[in-house]
């Protein structure tokens, strides 16, 4: 499998994953439904695992090194967010969030082709770039899907009423994808300092990193000092726009062409 073939696989999923969202809608009021919607969402996200398997053994190395690549994990992985919440807890409506926000990401790729290549260039080849990039795709998927659930809350708040629950899943999913942004500072420096002999220099890539992390840093002292909970779930809604521009937003920024981590166009 190669890019190629990613559109087959692309849009392969993203109609099982249409076809199990119209029957999830449906199975609220016919729960004979709820079957073939688990099916159909579990198969889209089998199809993007499979795909990412075989592209992986094809260019025989992590596709990990492009941003078209790191979408590719992002689409496979936040939908299987969506799977352990509701797992979990027993809510339904993430995984609609999750799978709409992997189809963004899909579509995004079929926008912009990426570039078939296997090779890895020499700062690449470090044991520490298979954790960093892998760790701050957890985090950011979990920070994603932290910011669905707030969005649903403040939709159902409309009425002036919180959703209690759903608040507290969005607050434990920005929890836990702190800690991934975390390490992921963290492995980064390492890899850094093996790389270019230093832990940090200040690169736009490495300073957005920083403040999406202090943003993040912000939530939860916020949530500590107890702020208003809609508060709360806007700034989790708008930290997903720095996440986004931390990713590959300041990828469009004019000091971006000198930024060591240009390997990732």
């Amino acid at each position: 499998m190669t890019w190629i073939e990613f559109p087959f696989a692309a849009y392969g999923s993203m109609v099982l994953w249409l076809a199990g969202s119209v029957a999830g809608i449906v199975s609220v009021r016919n729960r004979s439904f709820e079957l073939p919607a688990k099916f159909f969402l579990w198969a889209g996200t089998m199809v993007m695992t499979v795909f990412l398997l075989l592209f992986w053994i094809e260019i025989e190395r992590p596709p990990l090194r492009t941003l078209g690549e790191t979408r590719l994990w992002y689409a496979t992985l936040i939908p299987l967010v969506g799977f352990l919440v509701e797992y979990r807890w027993k809510v339904k409506w993430l995984v609609y969030y999750c799978v709409a926000l992997a189809s963004l990401f899909l579509f995004i790729n079929l926008l912009s082709p990426d570039v078939y290549d296997k090779a890895l260039m020499p700062a690449l080849q470090s044991v520490w770039f298979i954790p960093h990039v892998v760790v701050y795709l957890v985090g950011y998927v979990l920070l994603a899907a932290s910011s669905a659930a707030a969005a649903h809350v403040l939709w159902q708040a409309r009425g002036g009423k919180l959703y209690p629950e759903g608040s507290r899943i969005s607050h434990i999913l920005a929890l836990l994808g702190f800690v991934f942004l975390t390490f992921g500072l963290v492995f980064g420096a390492l890899w850094a300092k093996e790389a270019w002999g230093h832990y940090w220099t200040w690169d736009p890539k490495e300073t957005w990193a920083l403040i999406a992390w202090l943003v993040y840093l912000g939530y939860l002292h916020a949530n500590a000092l107890q702020v208003k909970t809609s508060t709360l779930q806007w700034y989790l809604v708008l930290g997903f726009l720095v996440l986004l521009l931390s990713w590959f937003g300041v990828n469009y920024l004019p000091s971006a062409e000198q930024s060591v981590h240009s390997y990732q166009t």
